[in-house]
């Protein structure tokens, strides 16, 4: 069995956070995390390519790889059924010692075969939600995955998971600031305009804000822009709102 002493889960765990908060965002992120990945399990005498595929819900996938192949072989599982996606819908690591050897994926098998690689690694990645996401190794040679070599994937796996939902909650947040603050700005528009309908027309607010939503569904216009419209021919300043990041 080879499990990873204490001080190097620890080195591990410790760089894994680092790479979390030097990223940008996720994607650079998963950009780092391949190239660890390879570079902390492949053999002296035997290198591994890694790529890294997250699906996460209303998105398009998200793939990162360690070398150029790598980011092939990860493109074909997106396009075709392969040990990627079998290894998140299952949450069981894949293994396929010999690609020419296998019958499984057959579609696959057929688009992968002249890259190069004869062995594939999948590991799920396990997150939270409705999001799957898989560590994927490749190599040149034919039975390169040892028992031992899996198991220490497994466990590498476990703890990049971690950072990954680190990662990804972090990504969540920021989203969840950006459109909090494009409502907020929207908002101010809309009210700015229908200030401006009120002090024009003499009415109450609530009218105002019916000949402004009335006006945008007679011309087809979507009620911000209209809004931004109205405060243009009344106003040459920016429009801003007080939101504090």
């Amino acid at each position: 069995m080879v499990n990873p002493r204490p001080e190097q889960e620890a080195l591990q765990n410790g760089y894994f956070l680092d790479l979390v908060l030097g990223s940008e965002d996720v994607e650079a992120f998963l950009s780092d995390l391949a190239a660890f990945s390879a570079e902390s399990l492949s053999h002296p005498d035997a290198p591994m390519f890694c790529g890294i595929t997250v699906l996460r819900r209303k998105r398009s996938a998200t793939a990162a790889s360690s070398d150029e192949r790598a980011r092939v072989m990860d493109e074909l599982q997106s396009t075709y059924e392969g040990p990627c996606l079998t290894a998140m819908d299952k949450l069981t690591s894949v293994l396929v010692p010999d690609l020419r050897g296998e019958y499984r994926w057959p579609d696959y098998v057929a688009a992968a075969a002249d890259q190069g690689l004869r062995s594939i690694l999948s590991v799920p990645l396990l997150v939270e939600g409705d999001t799957r996401a898989a560590l994927n190794l490749y190599s040149e040679q034919t039975n390169a995955f040892s028992d031992d070599d899996v198991e220490r994937a497994e466990v590498f796996a476990s703890h990049a998971a971690k950072s990954l939902r680190l990662a990804l909650k972090i990504a969540q947040l920021s989203d969840a600031r950006n459109d909090l603050a494009a409502a907020m700005q929207s908002r101010t528009v809309i009210d700015l305009a229908v200030g401006a309908i009120m002090a024009q027309n003499h009415c109450s607010q609530d009218e105002a804000f019916t000949i402004l939503r009335t006006a945008s569904s007679n011309r087809n216009i979507k009620l911000r822009h209209l809004a931004e419209s109205i405060i243009s021919a009344v106003s040459s300043g920016k429009i801003t709102t007080h939101f504090e990041e």
